[in-house]
């Protein structure tokens, strides 16, 4: 049987089994991949904006496949899920797991790591800042940044559900009873709300309003400032006691889901429609395509179309474009931006040092933003911030420390930093600084406009002048590693690429490397 919740793409859903399996379906049912996990998973799967589908065993290792099933990679968190895998805005990864919260980039690299002092009672869930939001046993609210900072509030007791609506965060009881929290302040003092009318079984936030699924199958939008109900309407779903809820809330609406039935109300508080459902073996997914998935306890997994109207937002080659932007590609100036000196031998080994260290540590944290821009101020050669030129007063950082930084930004970047990686391979003319630029956007994995295969392809263009050997096999390398990373989105320009650099007549190493990425990509 399906266990969890099955976590929805557009045109594909993903389930994880109590078999040990994981399984992707397209939207008209067909088996996409299966992925067999021995020793047993955690009843939580969750794919990302780009496809990518994270799980983990119970174990503690956590495991990313692309949307072909193919593994991307494995790491260890030290013990079996707390709670659901969250995805930030650029791809990042939030694990809890061992009383702790960990953060992955996309492509494995563990950014940080927070211990909790308690066990998660609720959560974690995105929050509408782009933080994560927690409650803990011992009754403290959390909210931990991208970048690994805490905050936390003393409740009375643990609440049952968390909300939240832009700045405040809503805890909800088991006895109706619901307190409001300023997350913009650290000295915020819990607030009282109106009580609910029964128990509260799925609550989400808008626009600083918060809906609330109650236990009587009612459906109640509270304002967000005062508490007090806006209106009230029925589903005519009869949830079962003990039974588990969600909420979507969007601009589409408002869709109430668990295991007896799924119901979608307008944000004025007509019903539109509801689904009784009488097999479920758990709380279904709603899809952004208006597609209703149910797992049954017979074994079957169940797909109602029950609107047309899908989910207005930006899309990329990957699908729904992330909602906004932690500043990863455009950080603000570095620490040692106007340092004279600063690409000094011995300035640049210390902080390479430090970076490294922190990397291989997996304790970037809260130096990421700087580290980045500083990352890219060295590969960049020397500029100064805000100008677009260097000063000729001092020594540029050299060739060797460029393509360091290179690397560095590879390991620690996001789908956020890839278009600056894209414009900058496109600008640098030093040859070996460029095939590390390809490098490092193949290490990322992820080209959310194409930019990086377009700029690949006129390198490897018939008629165009530049053959040079290093730069054609990182291109090929690069191709490869987006193919593998993100399937299908950018094979098509892949395969292009590659079979150019394939071709007689170019270097036999350029044409090994080529022929290694397709063959890769053909298993």
């Amino acid at each position: 049987m399906v266990t969890g919740i099955p976590s929805t793409h557009p045109q594909s859903v993903a389930v994880v089994l109590d078999s040990g399996d994981v399984k992707a379906y397209s939207g008209s049912g067909e088996l996409l991949w299966r992925y067999l996990v021995r020793g047993g998973l955690c009843p939580y799967v969750t794919q990302s904006r780009q496809g990518i589908v994270f799980f983990c065993g119970t174990d503690g290792s956590l495991i990313a496949v692309n949307r072909i099933g193919r593994e991307l990679w494995k790491a260890d968190t030290g013990g079996a899920l707390s709670g659901p895998i969250v995805t930030g805005w650029d791809g990042r990864v939030f694990v809890p797991s061992a009383g702790k919260v960990s953060c992955y980039t996309s492509s494995g690299t563990r950014l940080w790591a927070r211990e909790l002092g308690g066990k998660i009672s609720v959560g974690p869930l995105l929050d509408q800042s782009g933080c994560i939001l927690l409650a803990l046993e011992n009754s403290e609210l959390i909210q931990i940044t991208p970048f690994g900072a805490v905050y936390s509030w003393k409740l009375p007791s643990a609440p049952a559900i968390l909300a939240s609506a832009g700045d405040l965060v809503f805890a909800l009881y088991n006895n109706g009873d619901m307190l409001r929290v300023d997350s913009s302040a650290e000295d915020s003092v819990p607030v009282p709300l109106p009580g609910l009318s029964a128990r509260p079984l799925a609550a989400a936030g808008r626009g600083g309003r918060v809906a609330v699924f109650l236990a009587n199958g009612q459906l109640e939008l509270l304002d967000g400032g005062d508490g007090k109900a806006l209106w009230s309407a029925g589903s005519f779903i009869r949830p079962q006691s003990g039974e588990k809820a969600e909420i979507i809330f969007d601009q589409r609406g408002i869709y109430a889901l668990c295991a007896s039935g799924a119901a979608r109300f307008s944000a004025e508080g007509n019903l539109l429609w509801f689904a009784i459902l009488d097999n479920a073996s758990g709380v279904p997914a709603f899809g952004d395509d208006g597609v209703l998935y149910s797992g049954g306890k017979d074994w079957v997994l169940n797909a109602w179309k029950m609107e047309e109207r899908v989910l207005n937002q930006k899309h990329n080659l990957y699908g729904p474009a992330p909602l906004a932007s932690y500043g990863t590609g455009n950080p603000p100036p570095s620490l040692y931006a106007y340092v004279i000196g600063r690409f000094s031998e011995t300035t640049l080994k210390m902080e390479f040092d430090m970076i490294h260290e922190g990397i291989v540590s997996g304790r970037i944290g809260g130096n990421e933003l700087d580290w980045l821009a500083y990352l890219m101020e060295t590969a960049d050669g020397g500029y100064r911030p805000g100008t677009g030129s260097s000063n000729s007063r001092e020594p540029k950082a050299g060739i060797k420390h460029r393509i360091l930084a290179l690397q560095f930004l590879s390991r620690i970047g996001s789908i956020e930093t890839v278009p600056w990686l894209v414009a900058f391979f496109k600008r640098e003319s030093e040859s070996l600084v460029k095939a590390a630029a390809a490098y490092a956007i193949g290490g990322i994995g992820i080209d959310p406009d194409g930019r990086a295969m377009y700029e690949f392809m006129n390198i490897v263009k018939f008629g165009n002048p530049v053959r040079d050997e290093q730069l054609f096999i990182a291109v090929a390398a690069a191709t490869g590693a987006l193919c593998r990373f993100s399937g299908p989105p950018v094979y098509d320009s892949g395969f292009q690429i590659l079979d150019r650099l394939n071709s007689p007549g170019l270097p036999f190493l350029v044409r090994r490397q080529a022929q290694i990425e397709l063959d890769s990509l053909s298993k």
